[in-house]
Order: C-alpha cells, then sequence, then structure tokens
C-alpha cells in the first residue's frame, strides 16, 4: 500500500475519476445537522454503498423476492440462480479453486467461529498451539480464546513492534507445536498491511494451517488467494460496498469436507432420521436455515462494481491521500499517528494530548465529519498502546483531499475551543 511520507501531491489527473466514482453513492450527497455536507470517514467500520448495489437489492425485494434451494416456482429459481450466481463471482474474484470453497456466513466474525468450532472442536488436542497476532480485532481474538478453553490448546500471540509491524524474530520458534495461525491481512488500528504470504510459508514448513482476517484488506481489492497461499480466508460484505449481514469464509475444499457444521437446521442436511443426521456436500453442509439471500446477491454486485475499477490507479491514489492524510494530521501540535509500517492502508488512528477521542468524535460530527472514537474492537492492543480509547480516520477510495482538510480544520477548532474552555 502507501510510504507514510506525503509529498505535495497534484490531485487533479485523478480528479474527474474520483468524482466520477462519488456520482455513484448517493449518500455522499447528503447533508447531516442541517446543513453540513456529510463528510465520511469511518469506513473501516463500514463502507457506503453504490447504486449498483442498492438497484440489485431493490430488484430482488420488488421482483424475485423467494427462499432458495428450496421451491420448485419461477420466484425461487430466480433467486437460487442469483445466489448461486454470487458464489460463482467471489470465486472468480478471489480465485479460488472451485465454488464450493465458497461459504457464505453472515460476516466474518461468524466465518471465524465456524473454524473455531467446526475445524477447531475435531482437531485440536491439549497442548495445541494457536497462534495469533497482538494487533487482532477482538472477532479473531474471542473464537481463539474460547476454543483453548473448550479444547486445552494454548494461546499464543505473535508481538507489534513499536512501529505497529509484527515482530517476527520468534516466528519459527513459536511455530513449534502451532496448528493454527490467525492473523489479520490489514490492521483496523495501525493500517499495518501484514507480510501474510512470509507467515504463511513458515507455518506450513511447520505443519501449521492459516487462516486470514481480510476484512480490511478485500475492500481495498489486496485479496488473491493463489499469492496468499492460505488454507482460510474471511471477510465481511458490508466494508467491501456491499450490504451488511454478509461475509465470505474460504476453506481448502479437503479442509472444508473434513470438518463438522457450525450449525445445524434447514439446507445443511442429505438425510435426517429420528436418530441421526447426514450433511449436504459443501459449501451447502456450513449454510444452515435461510440464508442472507439478498445481501448475498448485493455482495455479488459489490464484488463486480469492485472488478470494474482500475486498481492501478485507485491503489495509486489511496496511497497519496492516505500520506497526505498522516502529514496533515501530523502537523497538528500534540496529536500521534498510532502506526508507522511502511506498507499501510488508510486506517490512521490517532491520539491528541489532553483531548478525549470521544468529545473530538463528538464535535467533530457537529461539523459533518463522521469519525471512530473508541477501542476499535481490539482493546488489548490499545492498551498496549498506553490508552483505553483513540480517534481513527478510516479513508476509502471515494474520499477526497478536502475532506482531509477539513478534518485537520475541525480537529483545530476542537482544540481551539477546549483551550478557551479548560485554559
Amino acid at each position: 500500500m502507501s510510504n507514510p511520507a506525503s509529498p505535495m501531491v497534484d490531485w487533479s489527473d485523478w480528479r474527474p475519476t474520483i468524482d466520477a466514482l462519488r456520482r455513484e453513492f448517493p449518500i455522499l450527497d447528503r447533508k447531516v445537522h442541517g446543513d453540513k455536507p456529510l463528510i465520511y470517514l469511518d469506513n473501516a467500520a463500514t463502507a457506503q454503498k453504490p447504486k449498483a448495489v442498492l438497484e440489485v437489492l431493490n430488484r430482488f425485494y420488488t421482483e424475485s423476492n423467494a427462499n432458495v434451494h428450496r421451491g420448485i416456482h419461477c420466484l425461487a429459481e430466480e433467486a437460487t440462480e442469483a445466489y448461486e450466481a454470487s458464489r460463482k463471482t467471489v470465486a472468480s474474484w478471489l480465485g479460488a479453486p472451485s465454488e464450493k470453497a465458497i461459504v457464505f456466513t453472515r460476516g466474518t466474525t461468524e466465518a471465524i467461529n465456524l473454524v473455531a468450532h467446526g475445524w477447531g472442536n475435531k482437531f485440536l488436542k491439549p497442548g495445541d498451539r494457536i497462534l495469533v497476532t497482538e494487533m487482532e480485532h477482538h472477532s479473531n481474538l474471542i473464537p481463539w480464546q474460547m476454543l483453548a478453553r473448550r479444547t486445552g490448546a494454548v494461546l499464543d500471540w505473535i508481538p507489534v513492534t513499536g512501529d505497529g509491524v509484527l515482530d517476527l524474530s520468534r516466528l519459527d520458534e513459536q511455530l513449534a507445536s502451532t496448528r493454527m495461525v490467525s492473523l489479520t491481512h490489514m490492521s483496523n488500528v495501525l493500517g499495518t498491511v501484514n507480510p501474510v504470504r512470509d507467515v504463511v510459508a513458515r507455518a506450513h514448513a511447520h505443519g501449521a494451517l492459516v487462516l486470514v482476517d481480510a476484512a480490511q484488506s478485500a475492500p481495498h481489492s489486496l485479496v488473491d488467494l493463489n499469492e496468499l497461499d492460505c488454507d482460510f480466508l474471511a471477510f465481511s460484505g458490508h466494508k467491501l460496498m456491499g450490504p451488511t449481514g454478509v461475509g465470505v469464509l474460504y476453506g481448502r475444499p479437503e479442509l472444508l469436507e473434513a470438518m463438522d457444521p457450525f450449525l445445524g437446521g434447514g439446507e445443511m442436511i442429505s438425510k435426517v432420521t429420528w436418530q441421526d443426521a447426514t450433511w449436504a456436500d459443501i459449501p451447502y453442509k456450513f449454510e444452515a436455515g435461510t440464508p442472507p439471500i439478498a445481501e448475498v446477491i448485493g455482495l455479488g454486485a459489490a464484488v463486480r462494481f469492485l472488478q470494474s475499477l482500475d486498481w492501478k490507479v485507485f491503489h495509486a491514489y489511496s496511497d497519496a491521500l492516505t500520506r497526505y492524510a498522516i502529514a496533515q494530521l501530523e502537523s497538528i501540535d500534540g496529536l500521534v499517528v498510532h502506526g508507522k509500517a511502511p506498507d499501510r492502508g488508510g486506517a490512521i488512528s490517532f491520539s491528541i494530548r489532553d483531548l478525549h477521542p470521544h468529545d473530538l468524535a463528538h464535535f467533530l460530527d457537529q461539523d459533518g465529519l463522521a469519525i471512530r472514537a473508541g477501542h476499535m474492537c481490539a482493546q488489548p492492543l490499545i492498551h498496549q498502546l498506553g490508552h483505553s480509547a483513540l480517534t481513527r480516520a478510516s479513508l476509502y477510495l471515494y474520499n477526497l483531499p478536502e475532506e482531509v482538510d477539513a478534518l485537520v480544520r475541525g480537529i483545530l477548532r476542537v482544540k481551539e475551543f477546549f483551550h478557551r474552555v479548560l485554559g
């Protein structure tokens, strides 16, 4: 992704492309608190939705709403065809070996829990090691804590340096007796893009499996299964401009075949008697009950929208915008940006001396600026950084340099207000 150093940038070459992209997002024209233009800088929490996704959702509910995989009438067949078309779209986009390797879930959290239950409960034994990193989101920490308690496995952590990068100096030692490594591809706090391919290669050399949390990297089109070579990968639809309530678990087919189902109920069965049941083929044995049908179809539309973009252009623009934002923020007296990784994305977390993140977020909201304040669902990392909460501005493809400028002006106004009030 980007080097945080920020040169002077001529944005004019990018501006027609970004302006055209912004026109695809109706919410970006909204005003809040009366007459304040919305400046949306909370994209790591959820991204806004383009017209292509909104129209697909509306069309499904107005024309083809029905359950999937069970009816033989016209609407059911249309719904099933659209649902399975999304699976093919996602498999192709990721470079999966087969669409059978794509399981639809309710989000990254459920996908990771599915592996922790379906694989971990079956294959882990007391003393086996689960290895995560110190920069994990709670969704990629708590399921493994719970699994360790259930099985007697040992949970260990790859440390994070003061610059916000993984300290891999002891990785081979830590990989001894490790059965599963689960790590984030891009930190939602530090913005760090981790060297996943290196970790995967070293883990596989020790006989360990690897799950990649791609919730933050998938929206930036950084996921290529052939490059990463991981065993499992999870991401959420809503962070890549799709609907909420839908996610994806990729798993190597042979691993999914060997795993037990996470949930039981309709659709995930082959045969049921009063005493027993057998499971449907993958991926269906992991999709119990009525799935998030409209959301899956909307996810397919979001992926197709991502595929239509010129990523060479957007990666260059995103890198430049991230460098610019970090440089502008660091020009503010008393502000510290946390995370100095040379390879990073646009999730920029910072603290400001004598200014609480919640106060800052509240006052910025009055100016139309939507940012995040809190522990970012990463309490252990935030506490390790010496804070109970941070402020985060997270950038996406449709953000503008003048929105960064508005953020900086807003922070300066809030600082001045508290200086006058508190002295």
